[in-house]
């Protein structure tokens, strides 16, 4: 590199954010993850020795380390170190590195490894290109994602890697950032007289949620923007650091984990009746910027699965909410939203609507039954095939019932709906316990048959085959 070369790189290292400034060089410097790169753990002593012994991938929240840690790889290795963003390069440059780590590895007998940042931003097709450099030792991949890699990255990749998951810092970890960069002189603030009020401080850690970028940014914004007073002091308090960083960060990829993982809390939260919780989950969604389309929708199916005839307001109070939320939206739309959510929750509670599936299971398994003739249209075949004759209109009996059939002959006897005793649905479990008796006697029905409830796996399985 020439001198022109060398001062625009210090330019730029000086110019560059405190977070970027500040990453850590060497391990010794690295703040957290103990339970992967602590003292004597195999992946600090594969580091050292620079003997890493397979690819890895690097898993964890933002500003946890990944690309830290990638860097201290680069900086211990003795293989030539690439580094490609997932977000921007393609198949074209990823053959670029293969050409050249193919060249190097033949001419020099130098290995290449490859960090790979947003990994999971790669498509199949990208990610199966990287596949046999990958397994025939051309390139070491070193892949870094916020995402789960086993849901992600494709399988063949993952089983030739070993996956590494980073957590999110704790305060006290975040906090030794923090005091690293006010005494560093060269890449912090050392050289600079800074006061960063003990308040101040344990906001900065609190509200960057474990994040040592977003720390880091608060604080460099705090200083930069705070004018020194008259001794040349720059003093950060309570209220510069509040400014600095207002709102906590909260991961929630609407594509990722942390939306699934949110949105199944939420629901589980309303089906075990427990509104504290579901409100606590339902905040984190609309706070962290969730469609409450998307969760009303999902409080409609709720209301028949979980409610259904225990309460059968439920659905009406949820279906009213979605279109309540549509007419006005938000901010006020969150209050159709929260009652939906508070009355779900404390709702009686009924899975019997499920009885729906062990009938579509008895078809898959057996077909489908004639429909007894009685319950055939007569507006067509009537005269000639008799269609219809023998049908007892319920609404001119009295109590507006009459024990005939309507199952196929086969199946009478055969109860695929359980009411529970819950709510609303308690009545109609004793009225139908009335009924179905009835029919027995009115048509000599000798055995009956409750049919078992379906596992929550088999109905899922189900409703694949609904269309």
């Amino acid at each position: 590199m020439d001198l022109f070369g060398h001062a625009m790189q210090q330019r730029m290292m000086n110019e560059a954010p405190l977070a970027a400034r500040m990453r850590p060089r060497t391990l010794e410097e690295f703040v957290g993850q103990e339970h992967i790169i602590g003292p004597g753990r195999l992946l600090r002593r594969a580091i050292e020795a620079d003997r890493l012994f397979s690819s890895i991938i690097l898993w964890g929240p933002p500003g946890t380390g990944k690309t830290t840690l990638a860097q201290v790889i680069a900086n211990r290795t003795q293989s030539h170190f690439e580094t490609l963003s997932a977000v921007l390069a393609g198949k074209a440059e990823l053959k670029e590195v293969i050409d050249a780590a193919q060249e190097r590895r033949r001419l020099y007998q130098k290995k290449t490894t490859l960090f790979v940042d947003e990994v999971h931003r790669w498509n199949k097709a990208q990610q199966d290109a990287l596949l046999p450099h990958v397994e025939n030792g051309t390139i070491l991949l070193i892949g870094a994602t916020t995402e789960n890699p086993y849901f992600e990255v494709i399988g063949a990749l993952v089983s030739r890697s070993r996956v590494f998951q980073l957590l999110p810092l704790t305060g006290e970890q975040t906090g030794k950032i923090l005091d690293a960069a006010l005494a560093d002189p060269e890449r912090g603030y050392g050289a600079r007289r800074v006061v960063l009020d003990p308040e101040a401080r344990a906001h900065l850690i609190d509200v960057s949620g474990g994040d040592a970028r977003n720390a880091l940014n608060a604080l460099e914004l705090a200083v930069e923007s705070t004018p020194p007073d008259a001794e040349g002091v720059i003093h950060v308090t309570m209220d510069v650091a509040q400014e600095s960083i207002q709102r906590r960060a909260v991961l929630y990829d609407k594509d990722g984990d942390a939306h699934y993982d949110t949105i199944s809390a939420f629901i589980k939260s309303v089906r075990g009746s427990d509104p504290d919780a579901a409100l606590y989950w339902l905040a984190k969604m609309i706070y962290a910027g969730e469609d409450p389309r998307f969760i009303l929708r999902r409080l409609i199916i709720l209301a028949g699965e979980d409610i259904g005839l225990a309460d059968p307001l439920g659905l009406v109070v949820a279906a009213s909410a979605m279109q309540a939320f549509t007419f006005i939206g938000l901010p006020e739309g969150i209050y159709p939203l929260v009652e939906a959510t508070l009355y779900l929750a404390t709702a009686p509670k009924s899975n019997s609507a499920g009885a729906y599936f062990k009938a579509f299971e008895r078809i898959e398994q057996e077909g489908v039954g004639d429909v007894p003739a009685h319950l055939k249209d007569n507006n067509r075949d009537a005269a000639a095939l008799g269609h219809g004759k023998g049908y007892v209109y319920p609404h001119m009996e009295e109590g507006h019932f009459t024990p005939q059939q309507y199952l196929p002959k086969e199946l009478l006897g055969t109860y695929f709906y359980k009411p529970s005793d819950q709510g609303y649905e308690a009545q109609a479990k004793a009225r139908l316990e009335m009924w179905r008796e009835a029919q027995r006697k009115a048509l000599g029905i000798q055995r009956h048959e409750d049919v078992p409830e379906l596992t929550q796996e088999r109905i899922d399985e189900l409703k694949r085959h609904i269309k």
